[in-house]
């Protein structure tokens, strides 16, 4: 008794979980792609020399090309599109994926791709791709509780949870907290006290000025940039040496207590070694791509360590400024994301082209004190 009621439960849920992906609105980069990429591209996707069968399902025109009196997906008709028969079918010769590829689809999946064809089978550009734009600002209640447009959209996402807004912090949590996402330090009991007292309007916007001013900001925050570039003060491998890049460290924390603009705090990190007349800072701002490995082992073949340190600054340059991982790409043309082997290995030969000869750096101290110096001859000369 106890089984069929199971097994009756498990139908139930099963027709609830199809008929939810029946209903809800199906977004191709959310539901569908995944999919399809996990199982049809490696068989019908930008790979020519994997796809099989001449059909690509990873573009709109070819996978709703007349393929002679039918489609491979029929926007609208998904009652006419092979693919749905395909994954629909009951003749294990026709099935798709073919069983022996070990990916079968599940009822839910099979539900969603149906609702999308439904919907007109739409291909969307990946969100990374296409150009950001401004939504509206959504209503929630209550309405006097938002500060900012942001706070509409938390305040929304709350209503939809049937939840509510926590109480506003006490000035001694809020003066805590600020200290802390903004130069990861803690206030002094003075400076909390400061606060705490300041019965201005303008109390807490003063406090966030003040803090983003602070030195300690382009410390705090450049922990994650330096994270991103693989920031080390040692060569790493067996012997694992220390190194001197600290300069590119301090040049990263100036560079954001400056409030340097993105495009330039980019181009002199990536570039600044070929900009017209490049000072010594946006030299030392190249150093980004110096922080691969060092291996200083006897017996080694430089090549081949060089070669892997390539791989890492391709890796890196498309994590940090692509969003993108591109190791797909060194064995073969990404299957999805618009990376190709032969863009890959271009990018490849653009960085190790590179001269990596050392920068001298002298220390700040010695060159501020040697300028003094020579502004006190030239006044006395005078």
């Amino acid at each position: 008794m106890k089984t069929h009621i199971v097994f009756a439960l498990i139908g139930v849920v099963g027709l609830g979980a199809s008929a939810r992906a029946a209903e809800e609105a199906v977004s191709f980069d959310r539901d569908i792609r995944p999919i399809l990429a996990a199982r049809c591209f490696t068989c019908h996707g930008p790979d020519p020399e994997a796809r099989e069968a001449d059909l690509r399902l990873d573009e709109f025109a070819s996978a709703t090309a007349d393929l002679g009196g039918y489609r491979a997906i029929d926007p609208g008709k998904p009652e006419k599109s092979a693919v749905v028969a395909r994954i629909t079918s009951d003749d294990p010769d026709e099935r798709m994926p073919p069983a022996d590829a070990g990916k079968p689809l599940t009822a839910e999946q099979i539900a969603r791709i149906k609702s999308w064809i439904a919907q007109g089978g739409e291909y969307t550009q990946h969100w990374a791709f296409a150009a950001p734009t401004r939504p509206a600002v959504p209503a929630a209640q209550p309405a006097d509780w938002p500060k900012s447009p942001i706070d509409s959209f938390v305040l929304a996402r709350l209503n939809a949870a049937g939840l509510s807004p926590s109480p506003p912090a006490d000035r001694y949590t809020l003066v805590r907290r600020v200290y802390l996402d903004l130069i990861g330090l803690p206030p002094t009991p003075e400076e909390a006290d400061a606060f705490v007292q300041d019965e201005s309007p303008d109390a807490y916007a003063k406090l966030v000025d003040h803090l983003l001013a602070s030195e300690h900001y382009g410390e705090r925050w450049a922990s994650a940039w330096l994270d991103l570039a693989r920031y080390s003060d040692t060569n790493g491998y067996e012997k694992d040496r220390p190194r001197s890049i600290w300069p590119y460290r301090d040049w990263v924390i100036a560079a954001l207590n400056a409030d340097m603009p993105y495009d330039q705090f980019s181009i002199e990190q990536l570039a600044g070694d070929m900009l017209p007349e490049a000072t010594a800072q946006q030299r030392i701002a190249t150093g980004f791509h110096r922080n691969t490995m060092l291996n200083e082992e006897g017996g080694i073949d430089p090549l081949e360590y060089r070669f892997y340190a390539m791989v890492d600054r391709v890796a890196t340059t498309g994590t940090v400024w692509l969003g993108l991982t591109t190791g797909c790409a060194q064995c073969h043309s990404h299957k999805y994301d618009p990376i190709t082997q032969t863009d890959y290995y271009r990018l490849m030969a653009l960085l190790d082209n590179a001269e990596e000869d050392d920068l001298r750096v002298k220390q700040r101290e010695l060159v501020e004190r040697r300028s003094r110096l020579e502004d006190e001859i030239a006044r006395v000369e005078e």
